[in-house]
């Protein structure tokens, strides 16, 4: 990636694409750098998205269709061993359906969806979940996303890697210029980056043979930060 340094002075002037000019007693001479950071980790933690979608006439038939088919697939989750406190609904939802005849709006039936999140600390359990989910009634697997527990620590570990990246490049520019750096004067993060992005899968829902779990590999989470460091030259 090329980044640019610039020195702000002043009043500025312009030599090699770098805005410069000489400091005086009211604008001290100044370099403003940006900086990057990055931790890498294993995942050791994975969330699955699981749905269960139910087609009835009526929105009572869907709403039953729809919680006993979501509730064989939570049972069927906690037998393999994932406590209740690791699942959650994301949503709800239940719309009518319509098909068209000649240019018309024809009714027919309901559509209840119920999605829920299952966290699972053991990653060697992602297949059996998958697999178990679709048996017991599960229509889709909407995502599969690895995560660090230890996020919070690693974003601070990698923002300290950013600031230590900009404070070199600091000195290199001032040393490129004739001057040193007397003392940084701000420090801004620019965000985070490596926010885990979920994996997207579809399963039919029909029982899978016991050896047919898909395979899923978690491979390597990139946590970076990047900052933008201002500093003052002498």
């Amino acid at each position: 990636m090329t980044r640019t340094a610039a020195l702000v002075l002043g009043l500025c002037g312009s030599l090699s694409g770098v805005a410069w000019a000489q400091p005086t007693a009211s604008a001290p001479a100044m370099v403003v750098v940006h900086g990057e950071g990055e931790v890498r980790a294993v995942p050791d933690v994975v969330f699955v998205t699981i749905g269960a979608e139910s087609r009835a006439p009526t929105p009572k038939d869907a709403q039953a269709a729809s919680a006993k088919a979501m509730t064989a697939v939570q049972d069927r989750i906690v037998a393999a061993g994932v406590p209740k406190v690791a699942i959650r609904t994301l949503s709800y939802d239940l719309q009518p359906q319509f098909d068209y005849t000649n240019g018309k709006q024809v009714p027919r039936g309901y559509l209840a969806r119920n999605v829920i999140e299952v966290r699972l600390d053991d990653l060697a359990k992602v297949g059996e979940v998958l697999e178990l989910a679709v048996a017991a009634g599960g229509t889709s697997v909407q995502g599969v996303r690895f995560d660090v527990k230890a996020r919070a620590a690693l974003e601070r570990e990698a923002l300290t890697h950013a600031v230590a990246d900009a404070r070199a490049r600091a000195e290199a520019a001032a040393k490129g210029a004739g001057a040193t750096v007397e003392a940084v004067v701000r420090i801004e993060e620019a965000g985070l980056g490596g926010r885990p992005e979920p994996v997207m899968m579809r399963l039919a829902a029909a029982p899978m043979a016991g050896d047919a779990a898909p395979p899923v590999a978690p491979g390597e989470t990139i946590i970076r930060a990047s900052v933008t460091l201002t500093a003052r030259l002498k």
